[in-house]
């Protein structure tokens, strides 16, 4: 498709992570920013939260006054809604307007009958975090409706763009105040698909058997399910982001998507060459010393580091597996050390304090720390299911026992630089290891082999996921082809996928140098292909869809 037939005068898309670094939707806008800034320059609009205060402000935001001073002049929200306008401080530096939502919350009865009555939303069931993000949702709609009006955009082409049942209340608000704008919902993953494998419940297998209305009744989610099923219903444009979740989509809103937006990724990221072996050796000899300090090990410069990372997921996100197949890796007695991070946040409450102090110190102490199994304290050690398999498993006295070859360290905290420990971030930590594995089981896309392998960093991941999906519908998947190894798993072969992980890292840690040096290859070719420039085709196509939906519309009225 030519990208420049699709003529835009404005698109607003709403998250409720615009500037607001919660998951992988965060790294969708901000990826894709750029590229939407090539094609449209300032005709996008991010629309987000304003969640933050003088004590803790965003530094993903600029404010700008001059940014479309006209209207906020002149604007007319009700009391309790505000808005601050300014620059995303992201590659593209996009136009953000950040809504400060606090009056909706009296006006939410009226709007969720409303809702109920045209769209027959469910509101009654509602709890968490339900109202804020209508609330939320339906601000954004209102500053909207307040721009439209204001610059007179009823023949203009324009575009709303809501991501995530988060925001389907203003997806819905703009179909009943605007019919002249298109609307597209994308949905990143089910919110009943998601709760059903958070369950512990079999997705796959009797997915076809599966009616989204009663599991939702049944996992307590009503809300939530109905106001993701109309979005997605009333959206224009329905869109998914992989051909995994467009058939949960099928199954479980009643609606297949009408177009597959896969996430792409922003080129440039990873370190240049005459940068790549610095930045590589700073975050070996991070990582090492953290693994030094905590265990009491010296482990060699040709250690093996492998890590997982992502949401805080247990089982969906295979960190199940994946320790199980760090055991498993132990008894096939690799040829050389490994180190095995386990790189998820948790409910962290702090540093270990004699980590740090070690840390610190002149690096003379040699023993291992008091279960040398994680870099912090966490708040509810009892119950993170993370640390009790560790436990299980063995691992504090495997870390502590300098006889064995293989290491297993948690670092429950968010890699941004502060976390106390190793402060650094996960993209300048990506290039110090040799692997990483990913074995979801609940994975509508999966952005973290995707980084990792635009780093130069082999991967693992399953047939589950979006990204080993489209691996393999590129027919390149294995690391000679694509630095990639896509595990077939199901919901009955757990077993299986532990044994060809724990083999595939087998493969890697007593690997040549020139082989290693050939994948590392092969995952930055990769990578190249999953660029936005390539990608943003399909929101084109997503784009396309809505405005003639929108142009059918104005032409009977």
């Amino acid at each position: 498709m030519n990208l420049e037939t699709v003529n835009l005068d404005l698109i607003f898309e709403t998250s409720w992570e615009v500037c607001n670094k919660v998951g992988g939707i965060y790294t969708v806008l901000s990826t894709k920013a750029l590229t939407l800034q090539n094609l449209y320059k300032d005709k996008t609009v991010f629309i987000g939260p304003d969640v933050w205060t003088e004590e803790n402000p965003s530094l993903d935001f600029t404010e700008v006054p001059s940014i479309l001073r006209q209207w906020k002049d002149k604007a007319e929200l009700p009391a309790g809604i505000s808005v601050r306008v300014g620059r995303w401080n992201i590659p593209g530096k996009p136009i953000v307007i950040l809504v400060k939502f606090d009056g909706m919350y009296q006006l939410k009865d009226y709007y969720y009958g409303e809702m109920w009555e045209r769209y027959h939303v469910d509101s009654l069931h509602a709890y968490g975090d339900y109202d804020e993000a209508c609330c939320f949702a339906l601000a954004a709609g209102i500053v909207i409706e307040s721009i439209c009006n204001h610059k007179r955009l009823r023949h203009k082409n324009v575009l709303a763009h809501f991501d995530e049942w988060t925001t389907g209340m203003g997806l819905l608000y703009t179909r009943w105040k605007l019919p002249y704008v298109g609307t597209i919902f994308t949905t990143h993953a089910t919110s009943i698909g998601r709760s059903i494998c958070g369950n512990g419940k079999p997705l796959y297998d009797y997915m076809h058997a599966y009616n989204g209305d009663q599991m939702a009744a049944e996992l307590n989610m009503e809300s939530k399910h109905s106001l993701e099923k109309a979005a997605a219903h009333a959206a224009d444009c329905f869109t998914t982001v992989s051909d995994v979740t467009a058939a949960e989509c099928e199954q479980l809103l009643e609606r297949r998507p009408d177009v597959v937006t896969p996430n792409g990724f922003q080129g440039g990221l990873a370190p240049v060459r005459s940068k790549a072996r610095r930045a590589r050796q700073t975050a070996r000899e991070a990582l090492l010393n953290v693994g030094r300090e905590l265990t009491g090990h010296s482990f060699g410069d040709d250690t093996f580091i492998v890590a997982t990372s992502g949401r805080c997921e247990y089982r969906n996100k295979g960190i199940d597996v994946f320790l199980d197949a760090i055991k498993t890796l132990e008894d096939k007695s690799p040829s050389q050390a490994v180190l095995a991070f386990v790189l998820v946040p948790a409910w962290v409450k702090c540093p270990r304090k004699d980590l740090t102090d070690r840390i610190a110190g002149d690096g003379t102490d040699a023993t291992a720390l008091p279960e040398p199994i994680a870099t912090h304290e966490v708040n509810n050690p009892g119950e993170d299911a993370i640390l009790n398999r560790m436990r299980q498993l063995g691992f504090a006295a495997t870390n502590a026992n300098e006889s064995e070859s293989v290491q297993v360290i948690y670092m429950p905290c968010y890699l941004n630089g502060n976390d106390g420990v190793l402060n650094m971030d996960y993209y300048d930590v990506l290039p110090g290891l040799d692997a990483t594995a990913f074995p979801s089981y609940y994975e509508p896309w999966g952005y973290t082999p995707l980084e990792s392998i635009a780093f130069g960093v082999p991967t693992v991941t399953t047939s589950l996921s979006g990204f080993g999906q489209w691996i393999l519908s590129e027919k390149i998947d294995r690391f000679d082809n694509s630095g990639v190894e896509v595990v077939g798993r199901t919901d009955s072969n757990y077993g299986e996928v532990v044994e060809t992980l724990a083999t595939d890292l087998r493969i890697l840690a007593d690997a040549s140098a020139d082989y290693r040096e050939r994948i590392s290859k092969a995952a930055r070719d990769t990578a190249e292909r999953a660029e936005w420039d390539n990608f943003i085709a399909y929101y084109v196509t997503a784009f396309r869809t809505a405005l003639d939906a929108a142009d059918k519309r104005r032409s009977l009225n």
